[in-house]
């Protein structure tokens, strides 16, 4: 074991457990201990002397030596730091009970969203107790039983190796289902024939953030693939190369699949595939990094792969989502001159020479840019199906191809509502809604008479009418207006101030809406309160609200987080004391720079999988691709801005900082764990007062999907279990 350093030194000397040449390091028995009597002694972790000049600005990198994640040094020094994390959590008394809390609240039966492929509904299916769900299916909705398709439990004895995305052939005879080990990115994929239930010998790998898409008549499909990392180097942390698009025809070795697309002068970009619903067309959407721009290219499929590209949208200049066509007329979803979207129609007829440039054709307009985002839209039966955000929840409505709107989805209530998947020829299709109180149920809706009927409500051992979601406004540090939902029990003292957990994301247009989670719903039950904000960065309010917080303007994320906080204070609903702050991904990034910036503030802090080092996230795996939200340091008009807010670099030494619980993994290859290794290092070592800092390092996992229920269930017992002796919680149990 590494030798430790004590941060609180006295009571470590009285107890004998301070650390010399000459004396074994503490057990875990002591170390839970001293953790409750004296504040924490830590894992040494060496600083090395690493310094890098950034535009004529030196910034230190003392723990540099942590990105060798499969070193013998960082393996021990992760070995000690879930040895002491564990130690100080297992002596947490309510900890088991919350384990089996939150396991009962986890274990119901529930199905996905039903898709019809050659005659048979497919869905997913978990009775609650698997570490993966199943693909199973039905001749016809409503019938009891099902036959399982595929079984990802039996993928892995310990239930790791997960499910990575389907993809049913045109015909509905195969399934190209990819296999992702250890919750990476990365996938294998292999292909399954329904009719035999057997898998084929095709096998495709290295590819990864692309889905295959079949060929009409059933041959082979397209797919994304990336270069394959030089020998020696860890797949998990080595920079993504250029994507490149093949066709893979079944039955043949990878090694003679096809080369259809590459651009390798510009590696920051990737290709989606789609083919239309008519069969007739081919469409690339070509997009640079995670900037919802894009290209849009379109040939016909009887000319050939050597057929060139018609480009439709050349420009990188908006959002452009195909719907569907009606022969060369192409109906689709765009923000171009209209931030909060709007659907066009556009007549993609090929030109004299495609090659020139992008078609000169003006846009149709068929719905127009109204009040709230247009976030998607479906062609199905003859009818558009719009959904919209007002103020972070769905409204969903009903529109001829022409654009005359025909009335509204009859949602249950406030809430979210997902799905609408299907080809233009089908007469129904499938939604879930839900809140953060009512598990999602699904629903079958007919396109051409607006009717709504239930296909499943799951059964959860939860009261959601014991419990209640208010939103709310309050306004950040420039003025502007930041929706926030509240949901606790209903019969608490509004007077009297509770744990509260607050919950934040933030960026690339992803918007923050209602979803039940029975990780939530074991909070409240624990008797907290959930907040969260739909910060700007996210996909709330359309492309300017996006937009408003990112790059130069991520500052603006951050102050709408903490004024969030500074509302829940205010109000009474919580004390600094009792507050807690949640986020993952880019949301981990939100907590890491919050905490740096308000520590005060805060009880607690749980960073997930944080974008913790903003100044070398782009060398590791896909990280370049976040630039449009973030920007690069090796920009000097950038490295300011991302030096100014960066978690890792702006730790602030002799700091007093609020218990922290990082949680990271050692297979995460898209945030690469030696983010959240190098800011829990940087914390302990800041650390001046005597709150436990401690990072909880999974092992076989990645970023998050496609965890066992086993982990996913201990790691949510974990935080709260945390949550609960640092914020004096009291629960019974």
């Amino acid at each position: 074991m590494i030798p430790t350093r004590h941060l609180v030194p006295p009571l470590a000397l009285v107890l004998g457990l301070a650390p010399c040449a000459c004396q074994s390091a503490p057990t875990a028995a002591e170390l839970a201990l001293l953790a409750e009597t004296a504040g924490v002694v830590y894992p040494e972790t060496p600083r090395g002397e690493v310094v890098d000049d950034y535009h004529g600005t030196p910034v230190a990198d003392p723990y540099r030596w942590l990105e060798q994640v499969d070193s013998e040094e960082t393996r021990t020094w992760i070995e000690a730091q879930n040895e002491l994390t564990e130690s100080i959590l297992a002596a947490i008394p309510e900890r088991e009970a919350i384990r089996q809390r939150v396991d009962a609240l986890w274990t119901y039966e529930r199905y996905g969203l039903p898709t019809k492929e050659g005659g048979w509904y497919y869905m997913t299916y978990d009775d609650g107790a698997m570490s993966q769900p199943q693909i199973v299916r039905v001749p016809a909705m409503g019938r009891r039983g099902h036959d399982v398709v595929l079984d990802p439990n039996t993928f892995s004895e310990d239930g790791t190796v997960s499910l990575g995305g389907t993809s049913w052939s045109r015909g509905g005879r195969y399934l190209a289902y990819g296999l992702s080990d250890g919750g990476s990115d990365w996938r294998t994929w292999r292909v399954r024939d329904l009719e035999r239930g057997e898998d084929l010998e095709d096998v495709i790998e290295w590819s990864r953030f692309s889905t295959p898409t079949w060929n009409p008549d059933d041959s082979g499909f397209w797919y994304g693939r990336y270069p394959q990392p030089p020998a020696g180097e860890n797949k998990l942390l080595a920079a993504a190369g250029a994507q490149s698009v093949w066709y893979h025809r079944l039955g043949t070795p990878q090694g003679e699949d096809v080369l259809v697309h590459e651009d390798p002068d510009n590696p920051m970009r990737a290709f989606g595939m789609v083919v239309t619903d008519d069969d007739r067309f081919l469409v690339m959407i070509v997009r640079e990094g995670t900037q919802r721009m894009n290209r849009l290219w379109v040939r016909e499929l009887a000319a050939g792969d050597e057929a060139p590209w018609i480009r439709v949208f050349d420009d990188f200049d908006a959002q452009y989502y195909p719907l569907g066509n009606d022969g060369w007329n192409f109906y689709i979803r765009t923000d171009k001159d209209a931030p909060k979207g709007r659907i066009v129609r556009v007549d993609c007829s090929r030109p004299a020479n495609p090659l020139e440039g992008p078609l000169e054709n003006p846009l149709e307009e068929v719905v127009g840019e109204g009040e709230h985002a247009l976030t998607s839209a479906a062609m199905i039966g003859g009818r558009l199906i719009v959904h919209y955000l007002v103020d972070a929840l769905s409204e969903v409505r009903l529109f001829e191809q022409g654009g005359q709107e025909v009335g509204r989805v009859p949602l249950p209530g406030p809430g979210t509502a997902r799905g609408f998947g299907g080809r233009q020829t089908d007469h129904e299709t499938f939604f879930s809604f839900g809140s953060y109180t009512t598990p999602s149920a699904t629903y079958r809706l007919d396109p051409h008479s607006g009717e709504v009927s239930v296909v499943w409500r799951p059964r959860v051992p939860f009261d959601p009418a014991a419990y209640e979601t208010r939103q709310v406004f309050y306004e950040s540090a420039d003025g502007t207006p930041i929706p926030l939902f509240v949901t606790q029990h209903r019969d608490l003292d509004p007077a009297l101030p509770r744990p509260t957990l607050l919950y934040g994301y933030g960026g690339f247009n992803i918007p923050m809406r209602p979803g039940f989670s029975p990780a939530v719903a074991a909070w409240l039950e624990l008797g907290g309160t959930y907040a969260v904000a739909c910060l700007r960065g996210g996909g709330e309010y359309g492309r300017e609200w996006h937009l408003a917080g990112t790059k130069e303007r991520k500052q603006n994320v951050f102050d709408d987080f903490i004024a969030a906080a500074e509302h829940l204070l205010s109000e009474g609903v919580t004390t600094p004391a009792q507050l807690a702050i949640l986020g993952g991904s880019n949301g981990g990034l939100l907590v890491g720079a919050c905490l740096n910036q308000r520590p005060e503030l805060f009880g607690a802090a749980l960073p997930a999988v944080g974008v913790m080092d903003m100044l070398r996230y782009h060398l590791f795996t896909i990280g370049r691709a976040w630039a449009s939200d973030y920007g690069r340091s090796d920009d000097p008009e950038m490295f300011p801005h991302l030096l100014a807010y960066s978690p890792y670099q702006n730790v602030r030494e002799g700091a007093t900082y609020p218990a922290t619980l990082i949680t990271t993994a050692d297979h995460d290859d898209r945030v690469v764990p030696c983010h959240s290794f190098k800011y829990a290092a940087a914390l302990q070592h800041a650390q001046a007062g005597e709150d436990p800092l401690l990072i909880r390092i999974e092992t076989r996992a990645g970023h998050g999907a496609g965890k066992s229920r086993e982990q996913a269930v201990a790691e949510v017992a974990d935080r709260w279990a945390f949550l609960v002796a640092q914020l004096g919680m009291e629960i019974d149990g």
